[in-house]
């Protein structure tokens, strides 16, 4: 009975939800629930769950500006709304995505301006700035520049091409504006071949309003996107010629909907729509008839093609604009942009998969420790104090080899040691500002930007990590350490870019860095990070050398034959699975994120994933020390090291996977950009991974033989 109530009250909500104000329909539903004692939230869960399932069957569509539609979206998205441990209470993806962020206010009849962004697609990352399509140009920046004085391109929106300028549409609050035609411009030949290439890749362009994405999106098809096409490409059977034919979206109806503020004192806003159109104008288009709206038609197509011996293609860019009221509150104007995004849960069975890792790993080091080597401990205590002792076997044969400094390069594995804590120390604080909204993901670029100036302010780290290490190992050619730690991978990481940035200046990319960041880039490093390190170094070389609990034998010792599963490239490749495999649900996401322009906002998720993996590296290494350790092979530094490393190999692999399955990426730019990026991610991953493998092992070493009683 109570079953067939709840249901009952969940359909008459849904009823009253689509004849009434979306916030007052939620607030009703609220005190509703509240009233219903005997309702309990599994019950209710389950009404909500067929309540949606029959409105999807009667084909109600998810991202139109309907109440049925915005209670869907709603429903939908009800898990990315919880916070708390728990969650059990509810906030808007405004507070999610953006906190911190508050509404602005509009006042009717005020000029208002659209910002540009990239040109951009999924099948190829090289995007293009808006003024350099053929387009008409901007209006006059003096009221612009008024209203923005206070937005400033930060350095990381300047290394992803990102720059603040407005949008040739001119605009008024509240003021639909009827047909109007922008400007006519004379297209080239070679801008036009240029213009079927982008239509052929498709080339989305990008424009925002307050803040929101331009968005195209259908009711009947149920379908919303980001962007609006450059144009299109119709095959033979739609057009009845012979080969494929182009058309320019030259025309653009922009749908603007708003809230009333409650006083009266203005508007906000809470969804920007485009509805591209191809058109070729004449006198009879556009003519100040305000009933007249563009609609695409197969006979007044632009065709994107010059004439047969070469003439330029005359356009005439137009648009429109119509503001139309809306009771959908400001919060949830995001709610439509999240609609087929992935649910939260499966990012948190990709936690509770990689901490099956680590429990795993855990287990597999709580038998080491407490069963194995306590009893091993025990055994040579004892023995050691009678006379007569048995021989040593296995690990305890070390003693008097296993802190031996490595003989081959012991500077280069100082120097990766002290360069993957850096990594380590700077995303970890980049995500800990991220989890404690210090950053602002609406500006673009901030995130870049903080995890590029505590890459550079954590050089400190790297300097007195490496200087520790390198001490250890006695050697004394310390300036040139400290000058690699510095020098070495930032060297190599700005190299690859700058030659990058020549091939993406040539294709003439938006993301080609100009010469005064490649400056600042420079100066960043050499005037901040460097002098960083140094002062790193000082200390770590003032600091005394590290205690160890043995004292190291003269002689090295024979090392024997080592198993199948304890010797390079067997026990590297071994290795690095399991923390590759701890991140590599999550890494998807944000590969997607990366390269198909997917929003990624879950930062509390990312943190955690950080720390797993730099759980698992450390179980994976000791795990590892102990079996090497066991084979009697004191040779356990580098081992240690790309014990864990290899996990970047890992990586690029399946960078290359995702290349393969994922991205259908045209050309060969592309491709190299692609490949590039993925690469140094790759070994920025492995340093890191393979810094924490070697700490990791270096401590259990002392811990272990720490345990003995040896004379």
């Amino acid at each position: 009975m109570a079953n067939k109530r709840v249901l009952a009250f969940f359909v008459v909500s849904i009823i009253l939800f689509a004849s009434s104000p979306i916030a007052s329909h939620q607030k009703c539903v609220v005190e509703a629930v509240e009233g219903e004692q005997f309702v309990t939230r599994k019950q209710r869960n389950e009404a909500e769950a067929h309540a949606f399932e029959e409105l999807r069957k009667q084909g109600q569509d998810e991202v139109g500006h309907t109440a049925e539609a915005a209670a869907l979206r709603h429903y939908q998205l009800r898990k990315k709304k919880r916070k708390g441990l728990l969650g059990k209470k509810e906030k808007s993806l405004a507070e999610v995505l953006f906190p911190g962020v508050a509404a602005e206010l509009y006042t009717p009849d005020e000029d208002v301006f659209m910002m540009t962004d990239l040109v951009q697609s999924k099948k190829t990352h090289v995007p293009f700035e808006y003024y350099d399509l053929p387009v008409c140009p901007a209006p006059p920046l003096a009221d612009f520049r008024r209203r923005h004085r206070t937005q400033r391109k930060n350095l990381g929106a300047r290394l992803q091409g990102v720059e603040l300028k407005p949008a040739p549409f001119t605009l008024k609050v509240k003021q639909n504006q009827p047909c109007r035609k922008l400007c006519t411009m004379d297209i080239g030949p070679r801008k036009v071949r240029w213009l079927r290439k982008l239509v052929e890749r498709q080339y989305r362009v990008h424009v925002t309003f307050d803040s929101l994405p331009v968005l195209m999106r259908s009711s009947e098809l149920n379908y919303a996107v980001r962007g609006y096409p450059v144009g299109f490409k119709a095959p033979p059977s739609y057009t009845g010629l012979t080969h494929d034919e182009y058309f320019l979206y030259n025309h653009l109806k922009f749908t603007i909907t708003y809230l009333d503020e409650p006083n009266g004192e203005g508007i906000y806003i809470t969804g920007f729509d485009v509805h591209p159109v191809t058109l070729a104008h004449d006198d009879s288009t556009c003519n100040g008839d305000s009933s007249y709206s563009p609609k695409n038609s197969p006979s007044t197509y632009l065709t994107l093609r010059t004439g047969t011996i070469g003439e330029e293609l005359k356009v005439t860019f137009s648009y429109e604009v119509e503001w139309v009221p809306s009771e959908l509150p400001w919060e949830d104007r995001w709610d439509v942009y999240l609609i087929g995004s992935p649910d939260d849960d499966i990012h948190f069975f990709a936690i509770v998969n990689s901490l099956m890792i680590v429990l795993f790993l855990t287990g597999a080091i709580a038998t080491i420790m407490i069963r194995t080597l306590r009893k091993d401990i025990t055994t040579y205590n004892e023995m050691s104090m009678l006379e007569d002792g048995q021989d040593e076997t296995g690990w305890k044969l070390l003693h008097g080899d296993v802190f031996r400094p490595p003989s081959y390069w012991p500077m280069a594995l100082s120097v990766l040691v002290g360069n993957g804590a850096q990594i380590g120390v700077a995303f970890f604080i980049s995500m800990l500002a991220a989890v404690l909204k210090l950053l602002n993901p609406i500006k673009k670029g901030h995130t870049l930007t903080a995890l590029v100036v505590l890459y550079v302010l954590s050089g400190c780290v790297a300097g007195y990590v490496s200087a520790r290490v390198y001490k250890f190992c006695d050697a004394k050619n310390w300036k040139m350490n400290t000058v690699m730690t510095a020098m070495a991978l930032p060297g190599v990481l700005v190299g690859i870019f700058t030659v990058l940035n020549v091939f993406l200046s040539f294709a003439g990319a938006a993301t080609a860095v100009g010469f005064v960041t490649l400056l600042a880039l420079f100066a960043l490093w050499v005037c901040v990070s460097a002098p960083l390190v140094f002062i790193g170094a000082f200390f770590g070389l003032k600091a005394p050398k590290l205690e160890v609990p043995t004292k190291t034998n003269q002689i090295a010792r024979y090392v024997p034959e080592l198993p199948w599963y304890g010797s390079p490239p067997v026990s590297c490749i071994l290795g690095g699975i399991l923390p590759f495999g701890s991140v590599c649900i999550e890494l998807f996401f944000i590969m997607s994120a990366l390269w198909l322009h997917q929003i990624y906002y879950v930062m509390g998720f990312l943190l955690a994933v950080l720390l797993i993996l730099a759980a698992t590296c450390a179980q994976v290494s000791i795990v590892m020390a102990y079996l090497q350790l066991c084979s009697e092979d004191h040779r356990w530094w580098w081992k240690s090291f790309f014990n864990c490393a290899s996990a970047g190999i890992y990586l690029f692999l399946y960078s290359l996977w995702f290349l393969v399955s994922r991205l259908e990426l045209v050309g060969v730019l592309p491709v190299v950009v692609y490949l590039t990026y993925m690469s140094m991610i790759s070994v920025l991953f492995s340093i890191f991974c393979g810094s924490v493998g070697f700490m990791c092992a270096f401590a259990f070493n002392k811990t272990i033989y720490g345990a003995l009683k040896v004379d």
